[in-house]
């Protein structure tokens, strides 16, 4: 039914990652990939059958319901440990050292494109958890300790970053002056 919906130009995330319809069938669309994208991403590793997360991007006139999420993954990261705690589930996913900077305490993370509330920081990794609804209608219940998950990190962090970095604020906050 979504590919019906669909045209020639248009945006889909498929696992977080912003794509753009470029062919259509019936009951299917096609998309260019990058070298770039393949190597950043965990699209490579499907397969027929694979479950992707597919999500159409929120139109500027709607109502801004969640994080900001634009498709646009900055690494992957495997799966360290997944626990069902009742109904819910609690991940553990690793976290690469350069990006560290960007997690924080009940921040955002997009997780194969799945907009969460970060609940642990770790040395090493993170924690989300995860409430039944969110379990059961996307592709994190497929997902085992080591599977490779993209990850989209915070932009308002990233831009708050770039503008601290290139007006010296951040170095003025890191090495303040000496009298």
């Amino acid at each position: 039914m979504l590919a019906s919906q669909l045209q020639i130009g248009d945006s889909l995330a498929n696992n977080g990652v912003c794509l753009t319809v470029v062919a259509k069938k019936p009951g299917a669309v096609e998309f260019d990939l990058l070298a770039e994208t393949a190597v950043r991403t965990n699209l490579s590793e499907l397969r027929v059958g694979s479950l992707v997360n597919l999500e159409r991007p929120m139109l500027a006139a709607s109502r801004l319901d969640g994080h900001i999420v634009q498709g646009h993954v900055d690494a992957t990261a495997t799966i360290v440990t997944i626990e069902g705690l009742g109904q819910d589930h609690r991940i553990e996913i690793a976290l690469p050292d350069a990006f560290q900077r960007y997690i924080v305490f009940k921040g955002s993370i997009a997780v194969n494109g799945i907009s969460l509330t970060i609940a642990e920081v770790r040395e090493r990794s993170f924690v989300v958890w995860i409430i039944p609804h969110t379990w059961d209608r996307t592709n994190l219940h497929s997902l085992a300790p080591g599977s490779r998950v993209n990850l989209e990190f915070d932009v308002v962090a990233k831009y708050v970053e770039r503008m601290l970095r290139t007006s010296g604020a951040l170095r003025q906050l890191i090495e303040p002056e000496r009298e």
